[in-house]
């Protein structure tokens, strides 16, 4: 990406125009102008999403690898968070699930849809990639027992019955989960950085272009926030009418988690898709892995802190059928991203591991 002087007026407009649009909402607009309103909300979202991935580039470009990916996850993470826990605070013990289907949404559209769109794409452009074997190992060695502890174990605990842990379980899950991220990142930016810094090629303009000023990354770091806000706050305006769109078509609702997650991590995904076709996929799998192990590692804390405050019962763990979706998903992602290279046949497995995803979600 060519990093002018200045910031062009599309990025910072379209924030400001999603922020306009929910204040819309909140004020009455989608009443009285219905589908239509529905349209403009549509059209920020996706604005919001490019606008985010732009300035994320920005903030990368400023930062260097890996903090860049980190910035983002991180960001991406945070905002996701606190709307979960908004959620649930506000639907009581109805949405004690509601953390487990959306964490294991976007572990699976993560590690299946976007590594396999990303593989496919950056080997269909330039035959065979590589990247660094050592940083992807250690995220997927995180990735796998973070994500069996907290969504397949409380399915075997027996101090309860049911896919939930006990008070105590839930809190040195919650811990443990905090520890294994914490240490990713240490590993990740301090200890082992080199692990995770992209081989830069000569021909490279993106890795050699000259970083933005302080001002223009400051600037676009705050614009970044909020382009993100503004789309998971639409999104969850829009769910509403996403929801009947569902069930007038006979699909579960939990495909409504789907989408959403998918759109709340279309930032993330439209970056890695980016550096993949670049010639970037060491940068394209810090992004996914590293936003799989956040929404994860710091989503489970956060809810596990609810349920404790509030004394509800918290589900976390997944049925049979997620069970060995997501096992799979893990066996072949360390199978695949096991030599250090990667070509079209392994982008190949992923998307179709993730089609099987949707299609038994919707025909269970």
């Amino acid at each position: 990406m060519k990093i002018s002087k200045s910031l062009p007026r599309w990025s910072i407009a379209a924030p400001i125009f999603s922020w306009l649009l929910l204040a819309g909402s909140v004020a009455g607009a989608g009443d009285l102008l219905g589908v239509y309103y529905t349209v403009l909300l549509v059209a920020g979202l996706f604005g919001g999403v490019l606008a985010a991935v732009f300035h994320a580039e920005i903030v990368a470009h400023k930062v260097g690898e890996p903090y860049g990916t980190l910035v983002l996850a991180l960001a991406v993470t945070a905002i996701e968070v606190a709307l979960i826990v908004s959620l649930m605070i506000a639907g009581g013990e109805s949405t004690t699930g509601l953390a487990r289907d959306t964490v294991f949404a976007a572990v699976m559209i993560i590690l299946n849809g976007m590594v396999g769109l990303c593989i496919l794409a950056g080997a269909g452009r330039h035959g065979e990639q590589t990247f660094g074997l050592y940083g992807v190992s250690a995220a997927l060695a995180t990735l796998a027992a973070i994500s069996v502890l907290t969504m397949v174990l409380p399915n075997y605990t027996t101090t309860t019955p049911g896919p939930s842990y006990s008070t105590s379980q839930l809190a040195f899950i919650a811990v443990v989960s905090l520890v294994l991220y914490g240490t990713f990142v240490l590993v990740q930016t301090v200890r082992h950085r080199d692990y995770f810094l992209p081989e830069a090629a000569s021909g490279d303009e993106d890795v050699h272009a000259p970083p933005p000023p302080a001002k223009m990354a400051w600037i676009s770091a705050g614009l970044l926030l909020a382009c993100l806000g503004g789309v998971v706050l639409l999104a969850k305006s829009l769910s509403p009418t996403l929801e009947a769109a569902v069930i007038a078509i006979g699909a579960p609702k939990a495909l409504v988690g789907i989408i959403i997650a998918a759109v709340v991590l279309l930032p993330e995904g439209i970056a890695a898709y980016q550096a993949a076709r670049a010639n970037r996929l060491q940068t394209s799998l810090n992004l996914a892995l590293g936003s799989a192990l956040a929404s994860i590692g710091l989503t489970i804390p956060a809810v596990a802190i609810v349920s404790l405050a509030t004394g509800w019962t918290l589900s976390l763990g997944i049925d049979v059928k997620s069970t060995v979706l997501l096992v799979l998903s893990i066996i072949v992602a360390t199978l695949s991203l096991g030599t250090g290279r990667t070509t079209v046949m392994q982008g190949t497995v992923h998307l179709v591991i993730f089609a099987v995803y949707l299609f038994t979600t919707i025909v269970p």
